[in-house]
């Protein structure tokens, strides 16, 4: 069996570029005991992951990405074959592994199967159903400790964990759901698919003002995936013991030199909590 990898040919510089990748095909490896071997059938491209893409990116959570080795990510597999007691030929997992045609499993490395009671496609586990959709859960709910009629503005409102927060924070009984998406298009797929009352394009400029009208009663609750600059206008408006669960920094991912407000103090005036 031939085993198809995407390999990182080199750290990117901003936002990756196709040329910062390269494929690479080579023998499905024999597996030894203790290991399991799995045919990937979904791929999750995580935002979060262009961090360990850079040289210095290795901390307590992840190792750095190493350069014409497969791009880590987290995948939905089928076992196809298991020396490795806790994990059966025919379960459906889900893990962290690279963006390759097959992985092994090693030892001890987390690999969590899929509920079969649920009946949904492997796919789901890797965004609403799991790290996606419980980032957006748990923050709202253990973090943010969100109240029923509470105003909640959610940063990156258009990708996986904003759309799911908005979603979530709704059924939580939330009294108006504010996002911020980075054009217009997005912003109408959000007040009208996905079901926020207001959708902000920061990009369009009068950022204040914009949250003015669309957040009149100030913010409870910021659920920020962005960081960067564009927590300095929220702060402005966050009310008395506002909660921000920080969830992301997508605006720093690919930024060669960090950015962040100037207003921080609004924190400390107003007894809120990030």
């Amino acid at each position: 069996m031939k085993n198809v990898q995407v390999l990182l040919a080199r750290r990117p510089v901003g936002p990756p570029v196709e040329e910062d990748f390269r494929t690479e095909e080579s023998e499905v490896p024999f597996i030894n005991e203790g290991e399991a071997l799995l045919q990937n059938q979904f791929i999750s491209l995580d935002a979060g992951f262009r961090n360990w893409m850079n040289e210095d990116a290795g901390d307590d959570v992840l190792p750095a990405m190493a350069i014409d080795a497969p791009v880590m990510g987290l995948v939905a597999a089928t076992v196809v074959e298991s020396k490795r007691p806790d994990l059966s030929v025919g379960q459906i997992i889900v893990g962290r592994t690279a963006w390759e045609t097959y992985s092994i499993a090693g030892p001890g490395e987390l690999m969590t199967p899929i509920q079969e009671k649920y009946g949904l496609s492997a796919n789901y586990f890797l965004g609403v159903m799991g790290d996606t959709g419980l980032s957006a859960y748990f923050g709202l709910d253990r973090v943010a400790s969100l109240q029923v009629g509470e105003t909640v503005l959610i940063s990156a409102a258009g990708g996986a964990v904003g759309n799911a927060a908005g979603q979530i924070a709704k059924a939580m009984g939330a009294g108006r759901v504010v996002g911020f998406a980075g054009s217009e298009e997005k912003c109408r797929w959000l007040e009208d698919k996905v079901g926020y009352d207001a959708a902000i394009n920061y990009k369009a400029g009068h950022i204040e003002r914009s949250i003015n009208e669309a957040c009149p009663d100030g913010i409870d609750v910021y659920f920020d995936n962005v960081g960067g600059e564009l927590l300095e206008p929220v702060l402005n408006h966050i009310n008395y013991q506002a909660r921000i669960p920080f969830c992301g920094a997508v605006a720093d991912y690919a930024a060669e030199h960090g950015s962040g407000p100037a207003n921080l103090f609004r924190l400390v005036a107003n007894c809120a909590r990030l």
